[in-house]
């Protein structure tokens, strides 16, 4: 598995922005992907998840409703769509790809990260 996260950036709040993570190999499409994110002085914090297939979706309690995390039914690109970006937010943002088809909220679960893409959000 070969991780790509790309789209981050510098944008004001309320604002949109959409993240993807690209297996280059295409090796984890029966696995779950996550994204997390780190802020500076802060721990990882679990961002939201997909489920191999697509069909199911998880969201941390801090950006439900606001992000939405999607997957190609080729499985090899996995998005993290951001509306109404927060000052809060700002943090590098890392996707994962999990040891099986289970989605958790938990960074052990995840074995293949991507090196991360840094979003900052300014008011």
């Amino acid at each position: 598995v070969q991780l790509q996260a790309s789209g981050g950036g510098s944008v004001q709040a309320g604002d949109s922005l959409r993240l993807s993570c690209t297996d280059s190999r295409r090796t984890s499409s029966n696995n779950a992907v996550a994204w997390f994110r780190q802020a500076p002085g802060k721990e990882r914090e679990f961002v939201a998840a997909v489920a191999w297939n697509g069909g199911n979706t998880i969201h941390g309690d801090s950006v439900r409703g606001r992000f939405a995390i999607s997957r190609t039914r080729a499985a090899s690109t996995v998005y993290l769509q951001m509306n109404n970006l927060k000052t809060e937010d700002t943090a590098v943002y890392f996707c994962a790809v999990g040891r099986g088809a289970r989605m958790t909220q938990n960074s052990n679960d995840y074995i293949y990260w991507g090196q991360g893409t840094l979003v900052t959000v300014s008011s």
